[in-house]
C-alpha cells in the first residue's frame, strides 16, 4: 500500500533547481501549455484587420527600427493587445469577437482569465530581449580616482548615436505605465457602466486616450526607444490622436455598420450598457429625456429596443451626425499632422481605409 513512499525520502534535493524557475520552451510546448494557452490561441487565429499591424509599419517609415526589433516590438504588443482582449469580452460579456464566439463561452471564465494574465508576463518576457546587452562604464573626470566611474550616459548624449525621447533601458517602466493607463481607462469605463454614470464628453475622450491608445502607445515609445532615425521626433500626439479616432470612429460604427453586426452582434455596445460616444451626446444633447438611460439600464439583447434607442440617437439628437462630423475633424488634424510630420504614404492610406462616407 505504501510502495511508492520512499520517492519521499529525499524530496527536498529534488527541489534544489537553479533560482530562475522560468519554465524552458520545450516545457512550454508540451500539451499542458498548449491547453493553458489554447484561448489565445483561438482568439488570435483570426487577426481581424490588423490595423496596429499596418500602423506600426507606417511609423517604421520614419523610425526604421532594426528588423529584428521591430519583429519583438510587434509581437509584445499583439500579446498585450489580444490578451487584454480575452479580459475585455469577460468584463463586457460579449458574445462575439472577429465573428466568433468569445473565448470566455467556450473555454470558461477561469481559464480565459489565467491564459490572460499569462500572456501578459510572456509579453514581459519577450520585452527583455530589446534591452541593451552590456552597459559601459565611463570615467567622470570631475571625481577622484577611486569615485570616478559612473552608469554610461544616455545614448543621446554620444556622438555617432541619434537623440532620443525614450532610452532603451527604461522599457520595462515605458510599458508598466502604459498598462496602468490601459486598466485606468478600462476600469472607468466598467465603472460608468455599473453605476449608470454617464460621463461628460471630455471624460470619455481623456477615457479613450488612456484605454485605446495605451496599446498603440506603448507600441511607438518601443519604437522610438529602438529606432534609428528621427528618434529625437515626438510621435505621441499623433498616436493619441489616432486612437481617440478609432475609437470614436468605432463607436459610430458599431450602431451604423452591418459589417460590425457580423463581427460582434448588432449594437452590441447597448448590450453592454456602455457609454460610447453617440450614446453619451445622445444624453447630454437631452439629459431631461431618459429613454436612453433606461435602455441602457436594460442591457438589451434582443433588436426591439437596440432600433428605438438608435432612431433616437439618429433623429431626435442627431447624435450620429455630431459623432461623425467629430470623427472627419479628428481625421483632417491627423492627416495634417502627417503632412507636417513630413509625409507617410503608410499612414495616409491607412487613413483612407478608415475614411467613413457620409
Amino acid at each position: 500500500m505504501h510502495a511508492n513512499i520512499e520517492r519521499y525520502d529525499n524530496f527536498l534535493s529534488s527541489l534544489c533547481a537553479p533560482l530562475s524557475s522560468t519554465w524552458t520552451e520545450a516545457q512550454e510546448s508540451a500539451s499542458i501549455f498548449t491547453a493553458l494557452l489554447e484561448p489565445y490561441t483561438y482568439i488570435t487565429t483570426n487577426q481581424g484587420k490588423k490595423i496596429t499591424s499596418k500602423l506600426l509599419e507606417g511609423f517604421n517609415l520614419w523610425l526604421n527600427v532594426p528588423k529584428d526589433k521591430l519583429a519583438v516590438i510587434i509581437h509584445v504588443v499583439s500579446l498585450f493587445h489580444n490578451a487584454s482582449l480575452l479580459v475585455d469580452d469577460i468584463e463586457d460579456d460579449s458574445q462575439l469577437r472577429r465573428g466568433i464566439p468569445v473565448a470566455h463561452k467556450i473555454y470558461g471564465v477561469p481559464h480565459t482569465i489565467n491564459t490572460a494574465n499569462y500572456v501578459y508576463f510572456l509579453a514581459y518576457r519577450e520585452l527583455c530581449t530589446l534591452r541593451p546587452i552590456v552597459r559601459r562604464r565611463i570615467r567622470d573626470s570631475s571625481a577622484g580616482p577611486d569615485n570616478g566611474l559612473k552608469d554610461d550616459d544616455p545614448v543621446a548624449e554620444k556622438p555617432n548615436f541619434p537623440k532620443r525621447l525614450i532610452f532603451d533601458h527604461d522599457l520595462d517602466l515605458v510599458v508598466n505605465a502604459e498598462l496602468l493607463s490601459l486598466h485606468h481607462g478600462q476600469g472607468l469605463d466598467i465603472i460608468w457602466r455599473d453605476t449608470l454614470r454617464c460621463p461628460t464628453e471630455d471624460e470619455y475622450v481623456q477615457m479613450v486616450k488612456d484605454k485605446t491608445g495605451g496599446h498603440l502607445r506603448t507600441a511607438i515609445k518601443l519604437m522610438m526607444a529602438c529606432g534609428t532615425t528621427n528618434t529625437n521626433v515626438d510621435y505621441i500626439p499623433l498616436s493619441n490622436l489616432i486612437g481617440i479616432y478609432y475609437q470614436i470612429r468605432d463607436d459610430y460604427m458599431n450602431l451604423q455598420s452591418d459589417q460590425y453586426t457580423d463581427n460582434k452582434g448588432f449594437a452590441e455596445d447597448l448590450s453592454e450598457g456602455k457609454f460610447s460616444f453617440p450614446i453619451v451626446h445622445g444624453i447630454r444633447e437631452q439629459p431631461e429625456n431618459q429613454l436612453i438611460m433606461n435602455i441602457l439600464q436594460k442591457r438589451p439583447k434582443t433588436p426591439t429596443l437596440k432600433h428605438h434607442a438608435i432612431e433616437y440617437l439618429k433623429n431626435t439628437t442627431k447624435s450620429f451626425d455630431y459623432t461623425l462630423a467629430v470623427v472627419k475633424k479628428l481625421e483632417q488634424q491627423a492627416r495634417g499632422e502627417l503632412e507636417r510630420l513630413g509625409g507617410n504614404p503608410m499612414l495616409s492610406a491607412l487613413l483612407d481605409r478608415l475614411h467613413v462616407d457620409t
